[in-house]
């Protein structure tokens, strides 16, 4: 019996629904890992079928396809090579589950169903999954391997079960979608499973965008004595093959060197790169189109946009009211030529003053208000969605996570667009990214190096130049304060009276409660962005729309 066992991980970005795409990325997979001479091959969760697969599971056809790919990958290692562990739905009889297959032979030698479900955030698993049994190992070559679905891992008992039911070494495979701060909590949390079980532990994340979520892989391997032996690189496909060694009832792996940990920051920046590139390419957009203000939030878009799909793909487009100053006219043409992208000019005063003839009389007698702001955003939505319609590209909504949760956005206007890459970005770490990346190229980024928006942008104040001196924050506090109040209503889900008691003004914190909540309507129809934070808005935070909680008992 060998002592000596060769895993290779396959950290993939597999595509939702599109089996025939995913078997065929498994399929590079495995004879990449051959070649590297790999006994074993972990692919992610899901990753036949896409993860999160929704109620796409509900349909039996499509289980049915999952189970054929399977099969046929099944098939496949009867050549000799590698086995393989391929995640996918499970029918078995009544029970559907998402599952683990270990395939070797030319045969499914075992099937683990995931235990832990979870139910919280972007996750609704209880709603189209069974629980499966807790698991025992799977037997493979000589080996006892303690394989295991994601949530599995988060909790103790699944690892203490497989570790009193022998196994050598914890597997888990997993679906575990990016948030700026996750990766060391993964590490925490793995840390204490090998303290409970005296056991390595190898985490095999995806990496990819699936329409809000973003997975950014960061795969690793802690040996039994609790030290990082493995670190697979964040936002990329990769095959890394790991060797281990048995050491009495243990296996322990091999170290490798280590690459750099990425910066808060650019984590960030590059979770919305990969998100707005998988979300193009997988709905097969040919490329995307925005409205450039001469602000802040366009400008970070535009260079996301260029970095994520290249110049060509990106076309900007200006579009001045009688209320846009010079200067943003000049910062919008010098950030597009920063980019490299087209900027063309189309002047929205017609459309205004065809709008405003169509409604004066029913508007006669009345004061011009923000009914007449609206109209000039929703003017620009209007001109934007018929550019969209007409060459096919998607238009890219530009608003970030501070307006959308006070409603300082206009609905059928500058909320228009099939996607955003700072819905779950606030205004001051909008700021921060900027500055980021002026200094900062990221890394496989298509966007040129060195400052790609002039600084006048970054330090000028925001405005929505909708009326004359407009600043935004003639309607909102300051976003240093508005921010960190937000943070505290969605993230923290602190009271009215905790963050009075974290020093924030009443008048304040209560002027932005409310604000946040009578918005809820708006996000309903906002399109989907990337998830940054642990509470983005959508399936991570579901508020009523018609709700009278007002924070206060009496």
């Amino acid at each position: 019996m060998s002592d000596t066992l060769k895993i290779a991980l396959a950290q993939l970005d597999p595509h939702a629904g599109d089996i025939i795409a995913n078997l065929a990325a498994i399929r590079r997979a495995r004879n990449e890992a051959a070649r590297l001479g790999a006994d074993l091959v972990l692919t992610p969760e899901f990753s036949i079928a896409g993860y999160p697969p929704e109620d796409l599971v509900r349909k039996p056809a499509f289980v049915a396809a999952c189970d054929e790919a399977i099969a046929e990958l099944a098939a496949d290692t009867a050549d000799g090579g590698p086995g393989l562990v391929v995640g996918g739905p499970w029918r078995d009889g009544h029970h559907l589950y998402n599952a683990a297959f270990l395939l070797d032979g030319g045969k499914i030698l075992a099937r683990r169903a995931k235990h832990e479900l979870p139910n919280y955030g972007v996750f609704d698993e209880k709603r189209v999954f069974d629980a499966g049994p807790a698991p025992g190992p799977v037997a493979f070559r000589g080996f006892r391997l303690g394989l295991m679905v994601c949530e599995d891992w988060w909790f103790p008992a699944v690892a203490e079960t497989l570790t009193e039911s022998g196994a050598e070494v914890l597997l888990s495979i997993n679906g575990s979608p990016f948030e700026a701060d996750k990766q060391s909590l993964r590490i925490s949390l793995a840390v204490a499973r090998v303290v409970e079980t005296g056991l390595a532990f190898l985490f095999l994340g995806l990496t990819g965008g699936q329409d809000e979520l973003v997975f950014e892989g960061a795969s690793f391997v802690l040996n039994p004595d609790r030290s990082l032996a493995v670190q697979l690189p964040y936002f990329e496909e990769a095959v890394r093959l790991t060797e281990w060694r048995r050491e009495g009832d243990r296996l322990v792996c091999t170290p490798q060197p280590l690459p750099p940990e990425p910066a808060r920051l650019e984590l960030i920046y590059r979770s919305m790169m990969l998100g707005l590139a998988d979300y193009v390419r997988k709905n097969r957009f040919p490329g995307v189109i925005l409205g450039l203000s001469g602000g802040i939030d366009s400008a970070l878009s535009a260079a996301v946009a260029v970095d994520a799909l290249g110049p060509d793909r990106v076309r900007a487009f200006m579009m001045p009211s009688p209320y846009t100053s010079a200067e943003s006219l000049e910062d919008a043409a010098e950030c597009a030529r920063k980019l490299g992208i087209s900027c063309e000019t189309i002047p929205i005063t017609g459309a205004m003053a065809a709008c405003g003839a169509a409604l004066a009389p029913v508007f006669d007698g009345r004061q011009a208000d923000i009914t007449e702001e609206n109209i000039q955003s929703r003017s620009r939505g209007l001109i934007l969605m018929a550019l969209s319609n007409k060459f096919g590209d998607m238009l890219l909504t530009t608003g970030n996570k501070s307006e959308m949760s006070v409603g300082y956005a206009t609905l059928y206007g500058d909320m228009c667009g099939g996607y955003s890459v700072l819905k779950d970005v606030y205004k001051t770490t909008v700021f921060a990214l900027s500055r980021w990346r002026n200094a900062q190229r990221p890394p496989h980024a298509l966007g040129p190096a060195g400052a790609v928006m002039p600084e006048r942008v970054i330090t000028k104040p925001p405005s929505a130049e909708l009326k004359p001196d407009q600043t935004d924050q003639d309607t909102l506090p300051p976003y240093e304060t508005l921010d960190a109040i937000l943070e505290g209503l969605v993230e923290g889900e602190k009271s009215v009276d905790t963050l009075v008691e974290d020093g924030f003004d009443r008048a304040t914190v209560l002027r932005v409660w409310r604000m946040l909540d009578r918005a809820e309507y708006k996000r309903r129809q906002a399109p989907p962005g990337v998830k940054i934070t642990s509470r983005a808005f959508g399936r991570d935070r579901r508020y009523p729309i018609t709700n009278g909680f007002t924070g206060l008992v009496s």
